[in-house]
């Protein structure tokens, strides 16, 4: 295939049997960033052959968890259970140019075979039984059977390809066996339900996909679907294998091993940003740089630095990459973000909002964390008691009622409740520590907060008064 004269167009293909976790979203995250960074087409396929694990639950959460993202698709998506008379419009081509054998050796008869196989050391397979080859004479027909397809795999030669993660990967031929493309017909079918390679094959011939990048549980699949291609005339698409995603233990990420739904980090605070920051650099690279935006990932992305190793999920790691991301966010952006989640506890956020967000966003790395700070501006705060013992103390009360008494009386502003907190301190010999600790607990439930002033000021004054009272 020429590439280079060639529109891009990629495909995400998930298999909607469970719900999409971070290992399989980056399958999505590259080829969608491949396909943006070179102005070409982003294709959502839904591979739901397997009708008895499928279900629209888990497309459901695919497509809500790619919008979250952002990882808006241009065509799609596609049901392959919606195509299966194109699908059999292709088998029947491939039959009629003599690529395809009926098979009737039975489930049973498979089985023996395996078994002799395996216990003669060799690799299990297919061995050619029923495929016609000139001069052999085949067993007789069973009576009463409907066999499978098998495609009719090349017996010389081998399979290869420069594949864009792994390198140049060459497969002989003979070490491939003869694949069911299609399972028994039903009553009233002439020809059975086409498979998965073959129904992929057609798939990214008729969507005319450029590059398959994909996890590199694939790499198996990739020769048998060569020869599919090539037997169909036409070109096979560039392929990039991507290294699995690990999980922190180590072990393959997968719903068995704890991994969580992409949509359960939208409901923990994470960013959709920071997420695609993170999930880029699992497995790809652009020198050091360890944050940045979408649009500068866009503009790096390229094939060439895709990592050849397994990247493994870290979550400290990711809350740091969100951390950063909610700091670098501008503040409106960011209340508009956190009013659903403070309406959602039963606050009604303000137009106060965005300059609490940019007071606290430093000291949080979840939307979750900021709007357990930004509760205390609309709601009720709950000092605890080992904090009121510690820092309420008798020996600062008549400098908290002192405070109270020229905050009433001063305008409500930074610099006038600042000039209030340093008549006390001078006037009661105090350092700022020793009235500031006791303010935070009484106003804002813990004795660490941003400036005192800074936070006082977004607050009504008679809240402040109120809760400095309540000793």
């Amino acid at each position: 295939m020429n590439t280079a004269t060639t529109r891009v167009r990629t495909r995400f293909a998930p298999s909607p049997t469970g719900f999409i976790h971070l290992g399989n979203i980056r399958s999505a995250l590259y080829p969608w960033a491949f396909a943006r960074s070179q102005g070409g087409d982003f294709i959502l396929r839904i591979e739901d052959t397997d009708q008895d694990r499928s279900t629209q639950a888990s497309v459901d959460v695919i497509i809500e968890g790619m919008k979250w993202l952002g990882l808006d698709h241009d065509e799609g998506p596609f049901y392959q259970m919606q195509r299966m008379d194109r699908y059999k419009e292709v088998l029947g081509q491939l039959i009629a140019q003599g690529h395809v054998y009926p098979c009737y050796m039975s489930i049973e008869e498979l089985d023996a075979l395996r078994e002799r196989q395996m216990a003669a050391k060799q690799k299990p397979r297919y061995d050619g039984t029923w495929r016609p080859e000139p001069g052999k004479v085949l067993p007789p027909v069973p009576a009463g059977v409907q066999p499978v397809l098998r495609f009719k795999n090349p017996s010389t030669g081998s399979v290869v390809w420069d594949d864009k993660v792994k390198g140049r990967i060459e497969i002989s031929n003979d070490e491939l066996d003869d694949l069911v493309i299609a399972r028994p017909a039903a009553v009233g079918e002439t020809v059975g339900t086409p498979t998965y390679n073959f129904c992929v094959v057609v798939d990214d011939i008729d969507m005319a996909i450029t590059h398959v990048i994909r996890g590199d549980d694939h790499v198996n699949n990739t020769p048998r679907q060569i020869n599919i291609f090539k037997a169909l005339g036409k070109e096979p698409p560039v392929y990039a294998h991507l290294p699995t995603v690990l999980n922190e233990q180590g072990e393959k990420m997968s719903k068995r091993n704890g991994a969580k739904a992409v949509t359960q980090y939208r409901e923990e605070g994470y960013l959709p940003d920071a997420m695609v920051n993170y999930l880029a650099r699992l497995g790809w690279s652009h020198g050091d740089d360890e944050i940045f935006s979408r649009a500068q990932f866009l503009a790096w992305f390229d094939l060439d630095h895709l990592g050849r190793s397994a990247a493994q999920f870290d979550e400290a790691k990711l809350k740091w990459v969100n951390a950063q991301h909610l700091k670098a966010m501008a503040d409106e952006a960011l209340s508009a973000l956190l009013a659903p989640i403070l309406l959602a506890r039963g606050f009604a956020p303000d137009d106060r909002l965005p300059a609490i967000c940019g007071l606290f966003k430093d000291r949080c790395d979840t939307l979750l964390v900021l709007a357990d700070w930004a509760q205390a501006f609309y709601g009720d705060v709950s000092p605890k008691s080992d904090e009121l013992a510690q820092h309420v103390t008798e020996a600062v009360k008549p400098a908290l009622a002192l405070l109270s008494q020229k905050l009433a009386a001063c305008a409500w502003d930074k610099a006038a409740i600042a000039a209030a907190i340093k008549e006390v301190l001078a006037e009661q010999g105090l350092k700022m520590p020793q009235l500031a600790m006791p303010v935070r607990v009484l106003v804002m439930g813990t004795a660490q907060t941003p400036s005192l002033d800074a936070v006082l000021a977004l607050l009504p004054k008679e809240k402040v008064l109120h809760r400095l009272q309540t000793q």
